[in-house]
């Protein structure tokens, strides 16, 4: 006896289908699972006895073959339990389920019988619906989750006995006359007087309990998601009243480094800010998640599915996550855990960060391994991890926002009744070594922070709302720029596109020239100091970059001005 189900496993963030094929033949009683499965599925043939026993139907005492389609593919989780188990009661003929080719399953099994959720379901929903399947059975608590693609008939069950009682009702809707379609007389000898399910499960001679499958959720568009009110619109950055937000207008003075946080914003450029401790660096990059837009609805589906791979998407009913992702790991992070990895490679703190950003505090206290990994996604905005069966590619388009001290004991510049840098030349060398050139070189905008002068706040705060004002108004100009391109960013800029968008006029292209010669600057740095000047011209409301706007990129450049400057 021959039966399938259809059920799927992430490979890196994206779902793929598997078949579940079933195989029932005489000997010894044996429960066999191949396709290459990981611990955690070959365990799945004692969930699944133990979980048919304990619903009432019987575990067939013959010899069970399991297969995973395709076989050559690795896979791993617990969402193929109840694909398992169904293809068994179908297979055995406990149950019938003439739908199943056309319906995702996705479930844990616990001994009792009761799903609990799995993560990645978003991923392989939407791989389901690329494969022309049209509904889906998932655990109670994934119900929120699935329904976020459109397209998809979501249904959900808490237990393996939530199976309709076998009824002349039980019919296809395709089998309903229109009368019975508009008036519901199909559904009159229904428990509860409910519609019948678009899918006929039916328990065969009696055996095992049953009950009623929750009724389908249907899937909601990206367009009318935001509006829907069971799914409001979640922040990343948690769900904290107005009143206690965090403002750029609590920070005194500054006033500098708040325009380079507004042009970082606006144009998605990587930054990091030195200065001594207490200047505010930590905190202002903190509040730089309050002035950058919305994702997009392309863009929020993205970063959603990869936190439902992660295993982050922890409240699903509040729909597509619309904030933009802030990451803040610890200086004591693994390379595998900023840039992803694992037998099964999964995606890292970096793609975690993916359209939003990525927030390294005190930057050389973190190994200089670790930040090295970071030079390929900041240059290619994808993370490659190559593994001996296949290799793993996981979005990385984020803007890198770091801090720093000047020196080790933090006051290296410090004059007069301040306190004095103690550290020794060759110590400083040391300390700024754990930076390299090379990733230096792709931070834009590298801003010092002196000890505020205004500690009384006399002069007026920048706040928030004025710099997230000029930062969607510069973000409106890209996208009617670039909005023939795959680009939405002017730190997305290169080749052709970089000479058309943001070409220099003879006099600061001269000027460039002249200071690249000075400072030693790369042709890496040269192309990010226009694009840097692009969208401070776009800032100012330009439509050619000049020669004040070139300096002012220029001025960004601290770090690399005192390096020249030491030597």
């Amino acid at each position: 006896m021959y039966g399938k189900m259809h059920s799927a496993c992430l490979y890196g963030i994206e779902g793929v289908m598997i078949g579940v094929e079933i195989d029932l033949a005489n000997g010894l009683p044996q429960t066999s699972i191949i396709g290459l499965p990981d611990s955690a599925i070959r365990e799945a043939v004692e969930r699944v006895r133990a979980a048919v026993k304990n619903c009432g139907y019987r575990y067939p005492q013959q010899r069970v073959t399991v297969n995973l389609a395709p076989a050559d593919l690795r896979k791993e989780g617990s969402a193929f339990d109840l694909a398992i188990a169904l293809g068994i009661l179908t297979t055995s003929g406990q149950l019938m389920m003439p739908a199943a080719e056309e319906m995702l399953l996705i479930g844990e099994l616990a001994l009792d019988g009761s799903l609990r959720p799995v993560t990645g379901v978003l991923p392989m929903v939407e791989a389901a619906r690329r494969s022309g399947f049209s509904k889906v059975l998932v655990p109670r608590g994934n119900e929120a989750e699935a329904a976020l693609i459109s397209g998809m008939a979501v249904y959900a069950a808490a237990h393996l006995r939530e199976l309709p009682h076998p009824t002349e009702s039980a019919a296809c809707p395709d089998e309903l006359s229109d009368k019975q379609r508009h008036t519901g007389e199909a559904s009159a000898g229904h428990p509860d007087n409910e519609p019948p399910l678009p899918f006929p499960v039916t328990v065969m001679e009696g055996q095992g309990d049953s009950g009623r499958i929750h009724q389908p959720v249907m899937a909601l568009n990206l367009e009318h998601l935001r509006h829907h009110p069971q799914y409001s619109v979640r922040s990343l950055s948690g769900t904290a009243d107005e009143m206690l937000r965090e403002d750029f207008g609590d920070v005194l003075g500054q006033s500098h480094v708040k325009r380079a946080l507004t042009i970082a914003a606006a144009g998605m450029h990587n930054i990091i800010l030195a200065g001594p401790p207490g200047t505010g660096k930590t905190m202002m990059i903190k509040r730089l998640p309050g002035i950058l837009p919305e994702l997009s609805d392309s863009e929020s589906l993205e970063v959603t599915k990869i936190f439902s791979a992660a295993g982050k998407l922890t409240d699903t009913r509040s729909g597509l996550l619309r904030s933009r992702p802030f990451r803040a790991p610890h200086h004591t992070i693994s390379a595998a855990g900023l840039i992803g990895g694992g037998s099964i490679p999964k995606p890292g703190e970096v793609s975690l960060a993916h359209r939003g950003v990525l927030f390294l505090d005190e930057l050389p206290e973190f190994s200089r391994n670790v930040l090295e990994v970071l030079r390929q996604p900041l240059e290619d905005s994808v993370v490659t991890i190559s593994r001996a069966r296949a290799a793993f590619t996981f979005p990385a388009r984020f803007l890198l926002a770091c801090s720093m001290n000047p020196c080790s004991c933090g006051y290296l510049g410090n004059t007069g009744t301040q306190q004095r840098c103690t550290c020794s030349p060759a110590k400083i060398a040391q300390y700024r070594a754990k930076i390299s050139g090379p990733l230096l070189d792709r931070i834009d905008m590298q801003v010092d922070v002196p000890r505020p002068s205004d500690w009384n706040g006399q002069s007026p705060a920048l706040s928030s709302a004025e710099m997230r004002r000029d930062v969607l108004r510069v973000q409106q100009i890209q996208a009617e720029r670039y909005s023939k391109l795959p680009i939405s960013w002017n730190s997305e800029l290169s080749g052709a596109a970089l000479r058309r968008y943001a070409a220099l006029n003879k006099e600061s292209s001269l000027l460039l020239h002249g200071i690249l010669e000075s400072l030693g600057l790369s042709m890496r740095a040269h192309d990010r100091i226009i694009k840097l000047a692009r969208t401070i011209a776009d800032l100012e409301g330009a439509a050619t970059i000049s020669s004040a706007h070139l300096a002012e990129a220029v001025q960004y450049r601290n770090l690399d001005r005192q390096v020249v400057a030491e030597e």
